[in-house]
């Protein structure tokens, strides 16, 4: 049943928008999972969360009735990989992430790990953290390659992998998009209302920019979670992304 205290347009927005639960326990975490369960976002358990709570915390938002993306990054030889992803896909989670940079035969590992996991998680591959800006890619990474370029090829190494999509910006979204097919997922983090803060981000977008841009899933952490009213500044970031031309 549709909460009628928020439009369907809000409702159906929610599928495409993943909250960021960067706590350092399981109990504020799921405290705001709670809060925001009306408008049924993604939940997103990333690394700060996992180590502190454990892959319970996973099911344990599984049981709210939310969708959980585990955001571990996983980045290891692909026997590894494919054994953490298999453990992944059993707590529940929908979505799991590994590193493009793992290579070919990680990213195969890793989808072929979940292949007759039903209902199967999208499996998905970082590529370049939306933290590094241009000059630490290139005079700290040692990559060569402009940094379009580095996660284009790192896109296309994932789409060739069998996997879902990739994790990138808003700003190589397009790109992504006529490299690897308009079905193949594109996750954005960094994303900021037009009146956030940049934070510890480099390059970030607002909700309306990143869907005009074609992302499929929009990450949002601190505007939610550290807002005074998470519900409030949740369903404003979903009006947000409707709102596109």
């Amino acid at each position: 049943m549709v909460n009628s205290a928020f439009p369907c347009y809000t409702i159906a927005m929610s599928a495409r928008l993943i909250v960021a639960l960067d706590f350092p326990a399981a109990s504020p975490a799921l405290a705001l999972a709670r809060q925001l369960a009306p408008l049924r976002p993604w939940m997103k358990v990333g690394l700060e969360l996992l180590m502190h709570a454990g892959p319970r915390v996973v099911t344990e938002l599984c049981d709210l009735g939310l969708p959980v993306f585990l955001d571990g990054k996983f980045h290891d030889i692909p026997n590894t990989v494919a054994g953490a992803v298999h453990g992944a896909a059993q707590s529940g989670a929908g979505i799991i992430n590994v590193h493009a940079g793992g290579g070919l035969r990680m990213m195969r590992a890793a989808r072929e790990a979940v292949q007759d996991t039903e209902p199967r998680p999208l499996i998905i591959a970082v590529t370049v953290l939306t933290s590094l800006s241009p000059e630490e890619l290139r005079e700290e990474a040692g990559v060569s390659r402009s940094l379009l370029d580095q996660v284009v090829t790192l896109a296309q190494l994932a789409r060739e992998a069998g996997l879902d999509g990739v994790v990138a910006s808003v700003a190589e979204t397009a790109a992504i998009k006529a490299a690897c097919g308009s079905d193949f997922l594109v996750i954005t983090p960094g994303i900021r209302p037009a009146t956030g803060t940049v934070d510890d981000q480099r390059r970030i977008a607002t909700p309306r920019d990143a869907i005009a841009a074609g992302a499929d899933y929009l990450v949002v952490g601190r505007p939610i979670t550290q807002a005074p009213a998470p519900l409030a500044a949740c369903a404003a970031i979903l009006d947000e992304m409707s709102k596109t031309d």
